[in-house]
C-alpha cells in the first residue's frame, strides 16, 4: 500500500490543483502573489505532509504529529479561502462554496484518521 491509496491524500491531491489553478486564474495580480501564495502554500502542505506522515507511520506519534499538522494546514487553506471571500478578491460564490465544503470535509476526514492511528492501527 502507498499513501496515495489513502483517501484523505487523493482529496488533498485535487484540492491542491483545483486551489492552485484558482489563485493563478481568478484573482487579481496583488493577491495571486499574497494571499493566492500563502494558499497555494498551506494546500500543498496538506498533501506533502500526509506523504511525509506516511513515510514515517511505524512511529506512531510521529504519523500521528504529521497528520495533525496537516489538519493544521487544512485549516490554514480554509482561513486563506474566507479571506478571499470577504475582501471579494474571490467573486465567484459557486467555486468558494465548493471549495470550502471540500475543505471541510477533508477535515473531518483527516480527523477521523487521527482518531484512528491514535487507536492503534499502526498503518492504514
Amino acid at each position: 500500500m502507498s499513501c496515495r491509496d489513502l483517501r484523505i491524500w487523493q482529496e488533498a491531491r485535487v484540492l491542491s490543483v483545483d486551489i492552485h489553478r484558482m489563485t493563478i486564474t481568478l484573482l487579481p495580480k496583488f493577491e495571486m502573489f499574497e494571499e493566492g501564495g500563502q494558499m497555494r502554500r498551506s494546500i500543498k502542505s496538506v498533501r506533502s505532509t500526509i506523504v511525509e506522515g506516511y513515510g514515517r507511520r511505524r512511529y506512531k506519534p510521529e504519523f500521528i504529529r504529521s497528520l495533525t499538522y496537516s489538519r493544521a494546514s487544512c485549516d490554514e487553506t480554509t482561513d486563506h479561502l474566507e479571506t478571499l471571500w470577504e475582501t471579494a478578491s474571490l467573486k465567484d460564490k459557486p467555486l468558494y462554496e465548493d471549495l470550502h465544503k471540500r475543505l471541510q470535509t477533508l477535515g473531518k476526514r483527516l480527523n477521523l484518521f487521527i482518531q484512528s492511528v491514535e487507536r492503534g492501527h499502526l498503518t492504514p
